[in-house]
């Protein structure tokens, strides 16, 4: 509003001449900011009703494409750029590539399984099947209890079972019906130790366990022809039975398990892993064995390492033979476990059929068994027999070997508490 106090003229300012009208400093024939903020534009300016140019397809912004229905609209992630649709058909269909990887994947790995589980087991219950079982570990009164550590008995029979007459004539095992074993010896696992292959002499004067008879040698135990009559009446002959209970009440050591082979199955056995290499010290003759035999290391077939350990034609005749088997069959178990035979299944399935062909187990016994026996014996095995006190010659007897009383308690009692067997108490 303009100043009353001037109305007649310019104030001092000069910035208005007339009344109610506002002047702006500046060049008059050219627009200031005000007039061009609010000028009308051009477009305003034009004539109602004038020409209106349409704009070439050149001039012409781009068309903008109408929005699509949200159910199909596409939206993007800030992130990953992943693309959805709303209707979960990408999700499902990547569930569907997914679930077939996972069906492929399990496909394969069952058929896997099947190939190398199923071809395995069929063997192990073929051959568990092949075993013939016998009843060895008996319930009888005053029968140590369960003791730590685990203990086989393993039995050498001189049964000619499975042997033809030309079998018989070349190993040179004579013609006796029967059995009877040369070889008694009892593997020993402590809890906490290595194990020890503990060979028995045969000729062990101990009190039997058949009825009617008094002392013996401890293979009179096992002989079939040896038999008794017991209180009830009944008839009990030498077996597996007898001689496992005969050793238990002489040392009081339990045995958990019987394993017995024959003449033909020690024979097969050895062919099968393809000999094992003996090294006598000497040269070695014996025809009732069908023995001859230079000195020095020697791959042995079966025949020949039967006759190896049976022969008897040396001074210390049994205590000699019982170093030979301990020394073969420390040597088989560590062939017949060999990478070289337990991968060859040209080797592997011939050993299992000798051995389980022939082999007699107590009725507890399955091949799972048999396995840990051969593994256990396999590495750092020692070897050592019941210490031996005197030889003497009893009439009605023969020849008979009597346990050292000090150094056999001194075994026997760390097998009963499951401990490694001392080196005081080895025998030679």
């Amino acid at each position: 509003m303009a100043d009353p106090r001037n109305r007649d003229g310019s104030g001092p300012t000069g910035e208005h001449d007339s009344p109610g009208v506002f002047r702006r400093a500046g060049d008059p024939g050219k627009p200031d900011e005000f007039e061009r903020l609010y000028r009308q534009r051009e477009s305003e300016q034009r004539s109602l009703g004038g020409a209106r140019r349409v704009p070439t397809a050149e001039e012409a912004p781009p068309r903008r494409r109408a929005p699509e229905p949200r159910s199909s609209r596409q939206r993007r992630t800030h992130g990953a750029a992943r693309e959805y649709d709303g209707t979960g058909r990408a999700r499902r269909a990547k569930e569907r590539r997914g679930n077939r990887v996972r069906n492929i994947a399990l496909t394969v790995v069952a058929v896997l399984l099947v190939v190398l589980i199923v071809p395995p087991a069929a063997v192990y219950l073929w051959a568990d099947g092949r075993l013939t079982r016998v009843d060895a570990l008996g319930d009888y009164e005053d029968r140590p209890e369960e003791q730590p550590g685990t203990t086989y008995m393993i039995v050498g029979s001189d049964s000619r079972d499975g042997l033809s007459d030309e079998e018989m004539d070349e190993l040179a095992t004579g013609y006796a019906e029967g059995r009877r074993t040369d070889s008694i010896m009892v593997l020993y696992i402590p809890d906490d130790g290595e194990p020890t292959i503990v060979s028995v002499p045969r000729d062990s004067y101990v009190p039997m366990a058949i009825p009617g008879f008094a002392d013996n040698k401890i293979n009179t135990a096992f002989a079939d022809a040896v038999c008794g009559t017991n209180e009830a009446g009944e008839e009990v002959c030498g077996g597996p039975g007898p001689l496992v209970e005969t050793f238990e009440r002489a040392s009081g050591v339990r045995v958990d398990h019987y394993v017995e082979i024959g003449m033909g199955g020690f024979v097969d056995l050895v062919d099968a892993v393809g000999g094992v290499e003996l090294c006598p010290e000497e040269a070695m003759e014996d025809p009732k064995a069908g023995l001859d035999i230079e000195a020095g290391c020697q791959l042995m077939d079966g025949g020949t390492a039967l006759g190896y350990v049976r022969t008897r034609a040396t001074p210390r005749a049994d205590l000699d033979r019982i170093q030979r088997q301990r020394e073969f069959f420390s040597v088989l178990v560590e062939t017949a476990s060999a990478p070289s035979t337990m991968f060859n299944p040209f080797r592997a399935l011939p050993l299992v059929a000798a051995g389980t062909d022939t082999f007699m187990v107590d009725e507890d016994v399955h091949l799972r068994h048999l396995v840990t026996m051969m593994l256990a014996m396999r590495g750092g095995t020692q070897t050592t027999a019941v210490p031996v006190g005197e030889t003497p010659t009893l009439e009605g007897v023969g020849s008979v070997v009597l346990w050292d009383e000090v150094r056999s308690e001194e075994m026997f009692a760390a097998m009963r508490a499951g401990e490694p067997i001392p080196e005081s108490a080895m025998q030679d």
